[in-house]
């Protein structure tokens, strides 16, 4: 299992993978973050990212305002940023994007520990899924993403989920090969 709290695995990943670490470590985005606990998610850790897929980094803020603050001062100046909050699951919920070289970085905050936010949840069990479906299973979840699907319909559509797979898929069982 990757530790996907550390990108380090990113440099021995593909050729967008590592440019992704090069990026994020050249500006310092997640030391910039640190007292947020960041975790890059996502398709970009688990190689399943299409051409226009973005950075998301989620982060776990404790004062709304000085998350605000600390995001705004840090990243404001970074080509087309803008931040704003909004109501995701019933949690207040700060999302800030802007481009640094090329890659578009989206920092999603919610007042829950990182690895407690379903878009962490989301991505371990889509890699768990992944690692135990296959090389054709993430193609084909790569063609479907391609023909504008959101990742996780993306992955209900495979998988036969029937009514929501943002819920659905915090339920799923993988069945790893024996």
């Amino acid at each position: 299992m990757i530790d996907f709290s550390n990108i380090e695995y990113l440099k021995t990943g593909n050729s967008k993978q590592i440019r992704a670490y090069e990026t994020l470590k050249q500006n310092k985005v997640l030391e910039t973050l640190s007292e947020f606990d960041p975790i890059l998610t996502g398709t970009i850790p688990i190689n399943i990212d299409i051409e226009n897929s973005d950075l998301d980094i989620i982060c776990y803020w404790k004062n709304k305002t000085e998350f605000i603050s600390a995001i705004s001062s840090s990243f404001e100046n970074k080509n087309d940023f803008k931040i704003r909050e909004t109501i995701i699951d019933q949690r207040e919920s700060v999302i800030a994007n802007f481009i640094i070289d090329n890659f578009e970085i989206e920092i999603f905050g919610q007042n829950i520990p990182t690895k407690e936010q379903n878009a962490y949840k989301h991505m371990i069990i889509e890699y768990e899924i992944l690692e135990s479906k296959g090389e054709n299973f993430r193609l084909e979840i790569i063609k479907l993403k391609q023909n504008g699907y959101k990742t996780e319909p993306a992955f209900g559509e495979l998988l036969g989920l029937k009514t929501n797979p943002y819920l659905e898929l915090l339920e799923y069982k993988v069945q790893f090969k024996k």
